[in-house]
């Protein structure tokens, strides 16, 4: 898949092109898909593509959007900010979200 120019053009195309419809939330350790109210351990899902991207001039504009499919078949987004281990998120959490290891290879 190809990261679109913005953030918002990306998860459209993931949501029309590729059927990424839920909207995922972290908390603790787990996701939360908000329209189901599912919860998801870190063995129960797996990051297909993270997309990472920049503010032109503020480095706090900073995100990352992982597209994410889950063990029943769900698949959507979670849209996080770049230094997501500052928030209060399971270590096994962090390593499923880890940017280098999920790194898409051009």
């Amino acid at each position: 898949m190809k990261q679109k120019g913005t953030l918002s053009q990306t998860i459209n195309m993931l949501r029309l092109e590729e059927g990424y419809e839920e909207d995922f939330n972290l908390l603790d350790e787990h996701l939360k898909s908000e329209a189901e109210r599912e919860k998801f351990l870190s063995e129960e899902f797996v990051v297909d593509e993270v997309y990472r991207f920049e503010g032109p001039s503020n480095p706090g504009d900073e995100a990352v959007l992982y597209a994410i499919s889950t063990s029943s078949g769900r698949k959507g987004v979670l849209v996080d900010g770049y230094d997501y281990s500052a928030g209060q998120v399971s270590e096994e959490l962090l390593k499923k979200l880890d940017l280098k290891k999920n790194r898409p290879i051009d």
